[in-house]
């Protein structure tokens, strides 16, 4: 089995995933950068992409384990993609940024039920499951710490 450019592009995160260590965490940082780029915090378009790395992401990590194992550290786009649905709605501020990332980092870390459990999905699926599980304890995390700070200031 051989993985082409493109393939490699996005599973590895942009190439995050071939960081010699903490190849997880680089790609959550390339998850931040593009989020920086100028519009790319409007949820349509996140939503879109999100959706869309998702399902280029499956096919793409199926190659990837077959390459590399199972739940492969080349393979990033799952940090990417539980970056950006940490960081959906919230306001584009360094602060919310890096708190997004922090928590983001946590839970794909920690893996509280039931994502530890997605992880062992076959074909693919397990690879970015508990990447989104993760994000979306983040994004959950992150808005209601938003919304609690809104209403003290």
């Amino acid at each position: 089995m051989k993985i082409n450019f493109f393939e490699k592009l996005i599973g590895s995160g942009f190439y995050s995933g071939y960081a010699a260590k903490a190849s997880g965490t680089f790609g959550s940082l390339v998850g931040i950068v593009i989020y920086l780029i100028p519009g790319f915090e409007n949820p349509s378009i996140m939503i879109f992409f999100i959706t869309l790395f998702i399902l280029i992401g499956i096919p793409i990590a199926r190659k990837f384990e077959a390459i590399y194992g199972e739940d492969p550290k080349e393979y990033t786009n799952d940090e990417v993609i539980g970056m950006w649905i940490t960081l959906l709605f919230a306001p584009k501020k360094i602060w919310w940024i890096l708190i997004g990332f922090f928590l983001f980092r946590a839970f794909d870390i920690w893996k509280p039920f039931p994502a530890r459990k997605l992880e062992s999905v076959k074909n693919g699926w397990g690879v970015l499951l508990d990447d989104i599980a993760a994000g979306l304890y983040s994004f959950i995390l992150l808005q209601l710490i938003i919304s609690f700070t809104q209403k003290l200031f």
